[in-house]
C-alpha cells in the first residue's frame, strides 16, 4: 500500500468522451489502490460517458476556458474553485495530452486548497504541483494515452493489474437499445456492421463518397446490414451515407443515448469509424474496429483490442497552429498519405471478420 492516504480524489479530464474513456484504467488504479471516492471534473461532452465508468462516484461538469469549449467567465471559474474547495478533496489528479498544459487545472486545484496535486508539466510548476512528472513527450518519445494517464496515477503510488478500458452497460440500457433498433427493423441478434462517419473536427473527416463506396462493397460481400451512426447533429450526414449505400444501410443517428450506443457497438460484428470516441467505445467493448485515422495524435489508437488502422494526412490548410502538434506532424507525419481507398476498408474489415 502507498504511504499517502487519499480518500477523496478529484480527477480532472476536461476534454471529450474518448479522453475520459482512455483515462478509465487510471481511475481504476486510483480506486483499487486507495479505495477512494473518485470525482471527475470534465466537460459536458466528457460527462456523457462518466455514468458508465463504475469507479467514478460523481461528476462535476464545467466547460473550462483552457480547453476547446464555449468556456466560462472569470466569475464562474472562481465559483467553481469555491465549490471544489468545499468538497474537501485530498488530491487532484490532472490528465492531459502532450500538447496541453496542465498548469491552468493545477492553478484551479491550488486555489481550491487541494493538498496533493499531480500532473505532467513541461515547465517547472513550482508550488502548483506537489508531484511533478517532467513531460518528455513528444520530443523524446510518445506513449499511448492510456500509458500516459497510468503514469500520472503511478506518481502517487497507484497501479492496477487490469489496464483495459472500462465501460459498463446495464441490462436496462442493453434492452433499450434492442427495442429502439427493433423499431427500425434491425435485429441486433443477427450480424451487422456499424459505420460512424461523424467527427468533431473537419481535419478528421473522411469523404462521404468513400463511405458510400466502401459500404456498397461491404454489402455486396457480406449479407448483413450497415447501421450508420452519429449524434442528432450528424443525422443528415448519416442519412446521406445510408441512402448512398442502398437498401441494406440504415441511419440510426440521433436515436440512441451514449449507453445505448455502447450497447449497439458491443453487439456489432465490426465497426468502421473515424478517430473519435467511437473507436474507444469499441475498444472497451472488445469489438473489432477499422479506424480511418487522420494523423493528428499517435497516442489515441484503440487500446488492447482487435483493430486495423488506415491512416491519412490532415489537409494542409487544416493543420493545427499548436507548435507541439506541428512538431509531431513535421517529424512523424511528414510523408503525405492519401485517403484510404474503399477497397482498403473492405480488406481491413475482412481481416477482422475472418478467423486468424
Amino acid at each position: 500500500m502507498p504511504e499517502l492516504k487519499l480518500n477523496n480524489i478529484l480527477c480532472i479530464r476536461a476534454d471529450n468522451m474518448g479522453d475520459v474513456i482512455m483515462a478509465s484504467p487510471a481511475f481504476r488504479a486510483l480506486k483499487e489502490t486507495f479505495g477512494s471516492r473518485i470525482t471527475l471534473l470534465t466537460s459536458r461532452a466528457g460527462s456523457l460517458v462518466s455514468p458508465n465508468i463504475p469507479c467514478i462516484n460523481e461528476t462535476i461538469v464545467a466547460d473550462l476556458p483552457w480547453v476547446r469549449s464555449d468556456g466560462c467567465d472569470g466569475g464562474a471559474l472562481v465559483q467553481l474553485a469555491g465549490d471544489i474547495k468545499s468538497r474537501g478533496f485530498d488530491a487532484a489528479v490532472i490528465f492531459t495530452v502532450y500538447s496541453q498544459s496542465s498548469l491552468p487545472a493545477a492553478m484551479l486545484a491550488f486555489l481550491a486548497d487541494i493538498p496533493v496535486r499531480v500532473a505532467y508539466a513541461r515547465e517547472n510548476p513550482y508550488q502548483l504541483l506537489t508531484h511533478w512528472l517532467p513531460d518528455p513527450e513528444p520530443f523524446q518519445h510518445i506513449v499511448h494515452q492510456v500509458e500516459r494517464d497510468l503514469a500520472v496515477a503511478a506518481r502517487l503510488g497507484a497501479g492496477t493489474a487490469d489496464d483495459r478500458l472500462l465501460l459498463q452497460i446495464s441490462p436496462e440500457e442493453q434492452q433499450s437499445c434492442i427495442q429502439k433498433m427493433a423499431a427500425v427493423q434491425v435485429d441486433t441478434t443477427q450480424p451487422f456492421l456499424v459505420f460512424h462517419p461523424g467527427v468533431s473536427e473537419a481535419k478528421r473527416e473522411y469523404p462521404v463518397a468513400g463511405w458510400i463506396e466502401a459500404g456498397r462493397q461491404l454489402t455486396e460481400r457480406y449479407p448483413m446490414p450497415i447501421l450508420v451512426s452519429g449524434s442528432g447533429a450528424e443525422r443528415q450526414l448519416a442519412e446521406t451515407v445510408a441512402a448512398g449505400i442502398g437498401a441494406r444501410a440504415v441511419s440510426v443517428a440521433g436515436m440512441l443515448s451514449l449507453a445505448e450506443f455502447a450497447a449497439l457497438i458491443d453487439q456489432a460484428r465490426c465497426v468502421v469509424s473515424v478517430n473519435t470516441a467511437t473507436i474507444h467505445i469499441a475498444a472497451a467493448m472488445q469489438t473489432p474496429v477499422v479506424v480511418l485515422y487522420a494523423q493528428t495524435n499517435p497516442q489515441h489508437t484503440p487500446w488492447k483490442s482487435p483493430h486495423r488502422i488506415l491512416p491519412y494526412s490532415v489537409p494542409r490548410h487544416l493543420e493545427s497552429s499548436n507548435i507541439i502538434i506541428r512538431h509531431v506532424s513535421d517529424q512523424i507525419y511528414a510523408t503525405h498519405i492519401p485517403y484510404p481507398r474503399p477497397e482498403e476498408i473492405l480488406a481491413a474489415v475482412e481481416g477482422l471478420l475472418l478467423p486468424a
